[in-house]
């Protein structure tokens, strides 16, 4: 028997009344294990009308409160954390270690906006002008929405609405419907924590329910991560609707091996940031540039040996480092890319296609399988190097030194994560000041920033001017209002027609 995840609306499920629905699989075996429900532009309606009916009273409260609201979902999402990964393993395919980490950087993005009391303290000067006093505000924006990936189902939505409820707005989510599970959970346990009803909502479904919150007259505001032809396309249509848009789009992630790095923590970095969560991340690193020949034979072999005893197994099992591919189709896209690969020259080294599921557990055989790709000899001009492929697919590229380096990423369009590893200070300073990459890391293979400090590439890898959580994600979902006040004395002095200034 499958089961059925439904929209959430006015803290309840709620059926799509569309009639529509798609199956959710277990990567791993292949096998259906639900249905999920896709809403109709009506279903959208329901859920915004919802959220804009709460929205006073929420955006009234004090931020303390909100804040206390919050603070008992952080502790019960710190209670089913555990809960929450099996989900994400069940239906992304990831394995069980990897999900329980995206669970705890999305608790860490909750435990930041906690400090919604703190985080919209803003600025007063006494005395501007004679009996003048000036300050601003951050008021929230009423109903946004979040567009949310496949690939973090937990981490991602928590990467927008945490901080949107803490500022006072009301949220409307639309996750991926290939696993939509954990947002029902989520809401659930929103409402187990005492947000009150409307706050929260959630439309499972397709594009049919992203248009209709894009063109939402009460939809204030849209968060978006995925695609960059689908990110230009919500930041397009958003803009002209009238709505602040923050859209976060592909990668194209490089890791830059200078002669003096540590070949050992080179090949870690490499094989976790490249083929962890099968290569499905933002932040995977998906190009490594050796600077000189001689640095890439020290690497290669051992490379080459690690990928191909990656340990592909079903990630419920705690010994496996990669599991399946998300879907067949992604499966499919991701062979094309590695056929294109072979037809355009490149050295394929370790070929990932023949890896039978058999071998990654009980009742795998039927699933979404698929071992390490390792390409040598990659050029700039070829596809598997100027696109996204988002699987474990790993392109390896030659340079001679530090400036080509330097210059092959900044000519790239995408710009959202980078890695240098080195051992030379000054190398690293100029790589991080020179690069034009949103996200840098210096002997870390996945920049991901911290709760605090927020999330966003440049160029191709993110539509519009603030990056997600952290101080801008505050900003995001705040409007700011100067407010200038004058109590007069007693006695009328005669009307002003001057602009006040500090004199």
């Amino acid at each position: 028997m499958t089961n059925t995840i439904t929209n959430w609306i006015s803290g309840a499920p709620v059926h799509a009344t569309s009639g529509q629905q798609q199956p959710v699989y277990n990567p791993a075996t292949g096998v259906v294990t639900g249905q999920v429900q896709l809403a109709s532009h009506a279903d959208v309606d329901a859920a915004v009308a919802s959220a804009k009916a709460a929205f006073p009273a929420w955006s009234n409260l004090s931020p303390l409160r909100r804040s206390r609201v919050l603070n008992r979902f952080l502790a019960l999402l710190n209670e089913h954390r555990d809960e929450l990964a099996r989900m994400i393993t069940a239906e992304h395919g990831k394995v069980f270690t990897d999900a329980q980490g995206e669970v705890m950087r999305g608790i860490e993005i909750v435990e930041f906006a906690c400090g919604a009391p703190q985080l919209l303290k803003t600025d007063f000067t006494d005395q501007v002008s004679t009996n003048i006093d000036n300050w601003t505000l951050r008021q929230p924006l009423g109903v946004v929405a979040g567009v949310t990936p496949f690939n973090f189902p937990v981490m991602v939505p928590m990467w927008m609405f945490p901080v949107a409820l803490a500022t006072g707005n009301t949220f409307v989510l639309k996750p991926s419907p290939i696993d939509p599970s954990p947002s029902l959970f989520i809401a659930e346990l929103l409402k187990q924590a005492g947000l009150p009803d409307g706050v929260f909502n959630v439309v499972q479904g397709d594009k049919e329910a992203v248009n209709a919150l894009l063109e939402h007259p009460d939809v204030q505001a849209i968060s978006f991560v995925g695609s960059t032809p689908i990110a230009n396309h919500i930041y397009e249509v958003g803009a002209r609707h009238g709505k602040r848009v923050q859209a976060l789009g592909g990668a194209k992630n490089h890791l830059v091996v200078m002669p003096d790095a540590d070949i050992e923590q080179v090949v870690d970095a490499l094989i976790g940031a490249a083929y962890g969560s099968a290569g499905e991340r933002c932040m995977a690193i998906s190009v490594a540039v050796f600077v000189g020949d001689e640095t890439a034979d020290k690497v290669m072999p051992k490379l080459i040996e690690r990928t191909r005893t990656l340990k592909v197994l079903n990630g419920t099992n705690l010994e496996a480092e990669m599991g399946p591919i998300v879907t067949r189709a992604a499966h499919e896209r991701i062979t094309g890319y590695i056929e294109q690969g072979i037809k355009e020259g490149a050295t394929l080294l370790v070929d990932g296609r023949g890896f039978n599921g058999e071998v990654a557990g009980e009742g795998c055989g039927d699933g979404f399988w698929m071992g390490g790709t390792l390409f040598d000899d990659v050029t700039p001009d070829m596809r598997i190097y100027k696109e996204e492929i988002f699987g474990p697919v790993l392109a390896c590229i030659r340079v001679k030194d530090f400036a080509e380096a330097v210059q092959l990423i900044n000519d790239h369009e995408f710009g959202n994560g980078v890695s240098c590893y080195t051992r030379d200070g000054h190398i690293a300073r100029e790589f991080g000041r020179r690069i034009q990459v949103g996200m840098v890391g210096i002997n870390v293979p996945i920049p991901v920033p911290m709760a605090w400090h927020g999330f966003g590439g440049w160029k191709k890898s993110l539509f519009g001017d603030m990056h997600a959580y952290g101080e801008e994600g505050v900003r995001f979902y705040t409007k700011q209002k100067s407010i200038m006040q004058r109590w007069p004395q007693s006695i009328a002095k005669g009307a002003e027609f001057a602009m006040p200034t500090s004199n």
